[in-house]
């Protein structure tokens, strides 16, 4: 299938995008997530996005694979730093690019996406899009890459597992690639811009997060290390970005699984 290379000049050229120091596009990598946290040794580097055509050695949290033909997804990493914000506070940044990912989607492409707790971008019910963010650096000014692997065209027989979908198999009105990437960053642009204005308060996202939230109000069982389930209605998302199932709070870091009625 003749799929269109990101054209990373449009990109750079690209509305609301200023915020980053750089944007690259390689034809091919292990992962980006891994490339921008090796970049992150150098504590001059801040506010770089970094897009793959093809990762060989994608993956989601728990070391899970994530693999798709070259050209038909998004391989996206953005590293930022963080000064001044309180190490508890780390967790509304993968919370914060999935409301990013969802309001672009809406805007550019045309369809309705909502939010999985904690990492998943959902279209009808099925995965579209997952998240991962990786600490790089630690300090007074931590450094976090967050990655974005979404499917854009991909048919039934090219998704990676049978509850995933793509842009195109959902009808989306834009499967222009650069303009996803373009609409994506600039998003995140804005809503980390606002978020680091605030003095890293997460009122505003907190609010985002929960109308974005397919997993809240529905029943669910989490499956934490050791063995653990819990299992109950989920009830909202705490000002630390944990999920309430009843009357207990789990974080992202802690379940190793988390499945609902989509």
């Amino acid at each position: 299938m003749n799929r269109a290379p990101l054209d990373v000049q449009r990109l750079r050229s690209s509305p609301g995008v200023l915020f980053f120091d750089r944007i690259d596009v390689v034809e091919s990598t292990g992962s980006t997530n891994a490339d921008l946290v090796a970049r992150a040794a150098d504590p001059s580097v801040d506010r770089q996005a970094l897009l793959a055509e093809e990762q060989v050695s994608g993956r989601g949290r728990h070391a899970r694979a994530w693999v798709s033909p070259p050209r038909a997804q998004i391989s996206l990493s953005i590293l930022v730093r963080l000064p001044g914000i309180d190490p508890a506070a780390l967790g509304w940044l993968p919370l914060l690019t999935g409301i990013s990912v969802v309001d672009a989607l809406r805007g550019a492409a045309g369809v309705a996406p909502a939010l999985k707790w904690p990492n998943d971008v959902l279209l009808d019910g099925r995965k579209l899009a997952g998240i991962l963010a990786e600490v790089a650096a630690t300090g007074s000014s931590p450094a976090v890459v967050v990655g974005i692997g979404m499917n854009v065209d991909l048919d039934e027989s090219e998704l990676p597992v049978a509850h995933a979908t793509s842009l195109s198999l959902a009808g989306a009105r834009d499967i222009d690639r650069t303009a996803l990437v373009a609409a994506i960053l600039a998003e995140f642009a804005r809503r980390f811009t606002a978020w680091e204005r605030s003095g890293w308060d997460s009122i505003e996202l907190a609010a985002a997060y929960r109308e974005r939230c397919a997993t809240i109000g529905i029943d669910v069982r989490a499956e934490l290390p050791g063995g653990k389930v819990i299992t109950g209605v989920a009830t909202g998302i705490d000002d630390t970005g944990r999920l309430l199932i009843g009357g207990e709070a789990v974080s992202a870091g802690d379940v190793s699984h988390l499945r609902g009625q989509y």
